[in-house]
């Protein structure tokens, strides 16, 4: 029998209400960035927020999903399709690894529809650099659908 990989979620601190609704049904569903679990699933052991900009939570959680068995990190889509995104985003992925020896992943759930229209049309994304943050959220239309 597959274990499962045990996983940590940091959301942006603009969405500290969220339920993690989006998330939570992505990982059951091995969908967007948790389709990488596919044949073995994801155990949450952590969720929490980067405690709002310039992330001064990011170091302690980091360091508690990790002693909580955390392998994997992720920064939570919000983090992506947020008005503007994360600008600290590849700072956080970089400290992380590094610090803490754990696989950092960009994305949770795949991107809404509507996120991805408006930032579209922002051209938000246009940048080289975000082409390897946003390529395991974007999935196919009709998925993207379900999560607006």
């Amino acid at each position: 029998m597959n274990s499962k990989t045990k996983v940590g979620i940091i959301i942006c601190d603009r969405y500290r209400c969220c339920a993690g609704g989006k998330c939570l049904r992505a990982m059951r569903n091995k969908e967007g960035a948790f389709s990488i679990y596919a044949g073995t699933g994801a155990e949450l052991v952590g969720f929490t927020t980067c405690n709002g900009c310039p992330g001064g939570n990011v170091e302690y959680a980091g360091e508690e999903m990790v002693k909580n068995g955390a392998e994997v990190i992720h920064l939570a889509t919000g983090m992506v399709v947020g008005y503007p995104p994360c600008p600290s985003i590849t700072t956080f992925k970089s400290f992380l690894e590094k610090r803490y020896g754990v696989k950092v992943v960009v994305g949770t759930h795949p991107i809404p529809k509507k996120y991805l229209d408006m930032h579209s049309q922002l051209g938000t994304w246009e940048n080289p650099q975000w082409e390897p943050l946003v390529e395991p959220i974007m999935c196919d239309d009709a998925t993207r659908a379900l999560y607006d």
